[in-house]
């Protein structure tokens, strides 16, 4: 489970937001601190959450997003809203209805978080102003993290090309015949490049074309960073077995050994996590 802590700061409040697998959690604990401070925050989220305008909320949600949501404890949860005696804690309700929406952490950044959708929801009843700073907060956040991505995914991109040109040029030394026609030298480039292909993705150019058929741009496009790296590498490595003469059989068993181990080592990779 890939897990990303972050702290925004929203009206002098430093509010917690994690992500876990492309889904973004934010701290209702922290964001009850701008109600009445620390030590009341857990009765906030507990009078929030018993609520029925609350409890339809968040049964809806679930219902949408998580197939293993039980409904009939959510409904037993519904008709008791409203009554004097009826309490409700987050726990309760996550262990209870078996939700996803919410959680409870414990440790560094611990508290009681909720899905962005559900935080929003939990802003209006701290104060219409916090929660309109909080979604822009927040947004500010995703957008330096796209930025931090795309200049790092372009960066890759760029020395993925200038590593193919130097792959080009050796094949264009070693491997093109000085007779052949322009369309020869072409299918030899093609068939240089899909080598490569094979070697990262395990498919060629065509394969992947007919396969994403709808989809703009080629195969090397919607490599991730990690592919684009290893690419950049292998192409080197190819250029330097091309002027050693090997076969490409033997080259692609070489290369595509390096791509297993470079993928394997750049997936663990914290920096790399880090980026993203």
């Amino acid at each position: 489970m890939k897990i990303k802590n972050e702290v925004i700061r929203v009206q002098n409040i430093p509010v917690s937001v994690i992500s876990k697998n492309g889904n973004d959690f934010i701290c209702l604990t922290d964001m009850a601190k701008a109600k009445n401070g620390e030590a009341r925050a857990a009765d906030i989220i507990k009078n929030w959450i018993r609520t029925r305008g609350t409890l339809e909320f968040l049964g809806t949600w679930e219902e949408i997003y998580n197939s293993d949501f039980k409904v009939v404890e959510f409904d037993h949860f519904k008709m008791q809203a409203g009554l004097p005696s009826f309490v409700l804690s987050p726990g309760q309700w996550i262990e209870k209805t078996n939700a996803i929406g919410m959680y409870v952490n414990s440790g560094r950044y611990g508290g009681t978080y909720a899905h962005k959708d559900i935080a929003f929801e939990f802003g209006s009843a701290i104060s219409p102003v916090f929660k309109l700073y909080l979604i822009r907060e927040f947004q500010r956040l995703k957008e330096d993290e796209n930025d931090r991505l795309k200049l790092g995914w372009n960066f890759q991109r760029t020395l993925a090309k200038i590593n193919y040109q130097i792959h080009t040029d050796a094949i264009k030394e070693n491997l093109i015949p000085k007779e052949l026609n322009r369309d020869q030298i072409n299918a030899v480039y093609a068939n240089e490049a899909d080598m490569l292909n094979m070697a990262l993705f395990g498919i060629t150019a065509k394969q992947w074309r007919e396969s994403n058929p709808k989809t703009d741009g080629n195969i090397r496009d919607s490599a991730s960073i990690e592919q684009l790296v290893v690419l950049s590498n292998i192409e080197s490595i190819n250029s330097v077995l091309i002027h050693q003469g090997l076969k490409q059989s033997e080259r692609l068993q070489q290369i595509n050994q390096v791509a297993i181990s470079q993928m394997k080592s750049l997936l663990g990779s914290r920096n790399l996590k880090n980026l993203k």
